[in-house]
């Protein structure tokens, strides 16, 4: 249940940009990395899900 609660964090575009409260900078750009590919990641499952549903 934890994970499914991140993911659907990750995937709110309001949190895509939000700053942290106390990170250091490298940890800010490693989550907005994290956040990116997570996303695209999903992009793809759906993608790949319409496209063989189509057939």
């Amino acid at each position: 249940m934890e994970i499914l609660r991140k993911l659907l964090h990750y995937a709110n575009p309001l949190n895509l940009f939000r700053k942290s409260e106390g990170e250091g900078v490298n940890l800010r750009v490693m989550h907005g990395i994290n956040k990116v590919s997570m996303t695209l990641f999903m992009l793809c499952l759906i993608y790949m899900l319409i496209r063989t549903l189509s057939r």
